[in-house]
């Protein structure tokens, strides 16, 4: 296949990037803005055309929650128009399409693993332009399918982890909030199973939930981080009310990952990942 990748210079199109040489019978086209706006359904139309393409990843987002409470326009652009351009172009050219979704589609207030079907409830900017974006993609009736992932992180880009790794070294002691609860997940881990279910093929639209195995809070994982990292500083549990921000975040957003798991995608272990990805920023 001629397989488009948006998105190319964020955490997943690199980690795509990084594992495409383990799929020699395809041919991978990485873009990002400015050279490529999915806003722009022409350049789209006509990229589309220009690189005969059999299937899209959407890695292209507007992620910053925080701002997206004062920047609506730009998120709805690229958060919901930007899909629903991908989804037309693909389904003009008979195309698929995998779109990258988020846990900040529900509210945050479950008490058990979440499921595909579980109901949606955003509580922000973010969560209901990534919400409407996958209805853009279903509504279009092109062959498509929604991966909700949680908790990103990679060796690539502005995370979680390197963020934490940073204020480790240089501090001697960091709050982290103890009262949001959901699994990180190795963006690597998630190309591996973007690129399974790619290859195995679907018709029609589906939903999958994808993160790492496992439950932990943020400062838990803190504490995993630095541990394996032999980073000795005091780190002490917050709660959220004492780390306010402009974007409320879910408070459990734990994925179940049974019906991914049932098409053939695995799903390695937190801690196994963090190791893995620790390694390779250490290279």
């Amino acid at each position: 296949m001629n397989i488009l990748v948006t998105g190319g210079n964020g955490q997943l199109g690199n980690s795509i990037k990084k594992i495409s040489s383990d799929y020699p019978q395809h041919t991978f086209f990485f873009t990002d803005v400015p050279e490529v706006d999915i806003t722009n359904l022409n350049l789209l139309d006509r990229l589309m055309e220009e690189k005969s393409v059999d299937a899209i990843i959407n890695c292209a987002a507007y992620t910053a929650v925080d701002k997206a409470e004062s920047d609506v326009a730009l998120a709805e652009s690229i958060n919901v128009k930007g899909p629903k351009n991908l989804a037309e172009a693909a389904k003009k050219r008979g195309a698929k399409l995998i779109h990258v979704s988020t846990d900040y589609v529900f509210n945050g207030t479950a008490n058990e693993p979440l499921k595909e079907e579980a109901q949606t409830d955003p509580i922000g900017v973010y969560g209901r332009t990534k919400l409407a974006g996958e209805q853009a993609v279903k509504d279009s009736g092109c062959d498509a399918l929604v991966i909700r992932t949680a908790w990103l992180y990679s060796e690539f880009g502005n995370n979680f982890v390197k963020t934490m790794l940073r204020l480790g070294r240089e501090r001697e002691q960091l709050g982290v909030v103890f009262d949001q609860v959901g699994t990180p997940t190795y963006a690597p881990d998630l190309a591996v199973a973007i690129m399974t279910l790619l290859d195995k093929g679907f018709t029609g639209f589906d939903l999958y939930h994808f993160s790492n195995e496992g439950v932990i809070s943020w400062y838990d994982f803190t504490k995993a981080i630095f541990r394996l990292e032999n980073i000795n500083i005091t780190l002490n549990p917050i709660e959220s009310c004492e780390y306010p921000t402009p974007a409320k975040r879910p408070a459990y957003s734990v994925l179940n990952k049974k019906k991914i798991k049932a098409a053939g995608v695995s799903v390695p272990y937190w801690e196994d990942s963090l190791r893995v990805c620790l390694k390779e920023l250490a290279k």
